[in-house]
């Protein structure tokens, strides 16, 4: 990185320190940063679709909306942010980065290198869907809908972590132990922890834009059949109704 694009940057913790934290109604602590191109209206609808019983378990994150999110490319671990973006910028920046300071656990998202406001819902929401499976672990009532579906061997998956621990816990299934087919545990609790994170995350991304399931669509793995999404996605809602004034639906459409 030359240096005087170096020079333009401000350190992470230095954002920490001067920034204005906000608090949206459900509790979640945020602030905006730079020149992200987003309005603060439009930034605390989306924070505030995170429903109250997923929020409680947030209390010690911030999540810091600012344009670019670097690493420190001069050999430090630090965390750099971009005030506004530029090009050469945007090619090294990364999605988010989290840093942890005087208590604050932060979560930098990069707004500008999302291109528009579906991709930046996702991002922030699966953050927000790993953030709180850490604290809580995986509801038994998910554990036994989505074993259930691994086991029945349902299209599909989330994500390409879930997709993978599925099929690595599954890939001894065939071999018995006492006439019962083998599992691998280990393998099995990281596919529910991750289809879980990806159910909490699509659902409030639901709840904030209305969008097409295909448009989660990743060419890695097969996406997860609609039936058994809908199915995950209605007991996540039950879990962790919406907050007044968002509302969660699944609507089908008949091809022509």
């Amino acid at each position: 990185m030359a240096e005087g694009v170096q020079s333009d940057l401000v350190q992470a913790v230095q954002v920490i320190h001067e920034a204005t934290v906000r608090h949206a109604a459900n509790g979640v602590r945020f602030s905006s940063f730079g020149e992200n191109n987003l309005g603060d209206s439009e930034l605390e609808r989306m924070v505030q679709a995170v429903p109250i019983a997923i929020a409680g378990a947030l209390a010690r994150k911030t999540y810091y909306f600012v344009p670019l999110a670097l690493s420190d490319r001069r050999g430090g671990e630090a965390t750099l942010v971009a005030p506004s973006y530029t090009s050469e910028l945007g090619d090294q920046a990364i999605c988010h980065r989290n840093v942890t300071h005087d208590g604050t656990e932060g979560v930098f998202i990069s707004t500008r290198l999302l291109g528009d406001r579906f991709a930046l819902a996702f991002e922030f929401f699966i953050n927000v869907g790993h953030a709180f499976v850490d604290v809580i672990g995986v509801p038994e009532a998910f554990d036994q809908l989505v074993w259930g579906q691994a086991l029945a061997d349902v299209r599909g998956e989330t994500s390409q972590d879930a997709w993978e621990s599925r099929n690595l816990s599954l890939a001894a299934k065939s071999e018995k132990i006492d006439g019962k087919p083998t599992i691998d545990e280990k393998a099995r609790n990281n596919f529910l922890e991750s289809a879980f994170s990806d159910a909490v995350a699509i659902y409030q991304l639901s709840l904030s834009v209305d969008f097409d399931y295909s448009e989660l669509r990743e060419r890695e793995y097969p996406l997860l059949a609609p039936q058994a999404l809908a199915d995950r996605l209605r007991l996540v809602a039950r879990l962790f109704p919406p907050n007044p004034t968002y509302e969660f639906a699944i609507r089908y459409r008949r091809r022509a």
